[in-house]
């Protein structure tokens, strides 16, 4: 963890209390100068610290940003999941980035966030509208010890722990569609899309990528999504804080991906379907060029959907766009 990192964790771990400028010298292990010149640091780049000579540094405020250090900060200590972190301020896709990390044999439970995204992609080849400052674009690098067929379950427990800390940060209405989509109220207010990197029997890397419109006003969406598509501000009413909303999310898929890794995919399973929206409906299903209809029942030991057709065959559905059926 760098100095700023261990620097903010001091500051936040005082709360509303002080820290002297000769314990963050003692436990950072660095001179009080080292300490000041980083002090100054984030205060340029936005973080309001009271500095008295008798008391010692307060953490009063963090501006609207996205930074490395302090996401790790706020995260503490994690098994896997963003334990290394980092932030651009603009790239094509954050799913390249780790795509590149994944080539390049870097340790699974990098997070790459990006405060905008010129080419952000959804599912199915859709173009995922990333404006900057505005949401948590990011992606998440996985190497669980498993089969590609049973890669399914990561992208479930990513959706479970997506609406998991979503919800408790928001208190909003927040229902999963099969696949991986977060809506509230009817729209569309997250969505993950996820990569795989396999072998016949293993898998290489598994890329979560995941967007998260957080404080978008309708204006921030073309035309033709506002009827779909919706943000957090939009729903609660209010901005939200950007950062402590991500380090919710990482701990929720930390402890989830955890949680499959050890065996507990079956109870994951029963949150999940308490979350779902898409379960006990009549829907179609576009997979490639075919199309499927019939009643959403379930997932199977995979995550797969398990789809009751109208000829009364149960069909297992891996992928595919769904639509409620008329």
């Amino acid at each position: 963890m760098s100095l700023d990192a261990r620097l903010l964790t001091a500051l936040r771990g005082a709360g509303a209390d002080a820290v002297s400028g000769v314990e963050l010298s003692e436990s950072l292990g660095v001179t009080r100068a080292a300490i000041w010149a980083r002090i100054e640091e984030l205060r340029r780049l936005g973080y309001e610290i009271e500095a008295s000579p008798h008391r010692g540094y307060r953490l009063i405020s963090a501006p609207d940003l996205l930074h490395a250090d302090d996401l790790l900060a706020r995260l503490g200590s994690t098994r896997v999941v963003g334990r290394d972190i980092r932030v651009f301020q603009e790239t094509t896709s954050t799913n390249d980035v780790v795509e590149k990390f994944a080539r390049d044999g870097v340790k699974e439970g990098v997070v790459v966030f990006a405060e905008a995204q010129t080419r952000g992609r959804g599912r199915l080849g859709r173009v995922w509208v990333s404006p900057a400052r505005k949401g948590l674009w990011f992606s998440v690098l996985l190497r669980p010890p498993m089969r590609p067929q049973e890669a399914t379950q990561i992208t479930i427990a990513a959706g479970n722990a997506l609406a998991r800390a979503v919800k408790a940060q928001t208190r909003l209405p927040v229902e999963i569609k099969w696949p991986n989509d977060l809506l509230i109220r009817g729209r569309k207010a997250a969505g993950i899309l996820t990569e795989l990197h396999a072998e016949l029997d293993q898998v290489k890397a598994l890329i979560l990528g995941i967007g998260v419109n957080v404080n978008q006003t309708a204006r921030d969406f073309p035309a033709e999504l506002r009827p779909l598509a919706t943000s957090l501000r939009l729903e609660a009413g209010q901005l939200l804080d950007r950062a402590g909303l991500a380090t919710a999310i990482l701990r929720a898929l930390d402890r989830d991906y955890r949680r499959v890794l050890d065996g507990e995919f079956d109870a994951l399973v029963s949150e999940w379907e308490a979350r779902c929206s898409t379960l006990g409906r009549r829907v179609a299903i576009q997979i490639g060029g075919r199309r499927v209809e019939g009643r959403a029942e379930s997932l199977d030991s995979d995550g797969a959907l398990l789809l009751r057709t109208q000829h009364g065959h149960l069909e297992r559905i891996i992928g595919g766009d769904v639509t409620m059926a008329s």
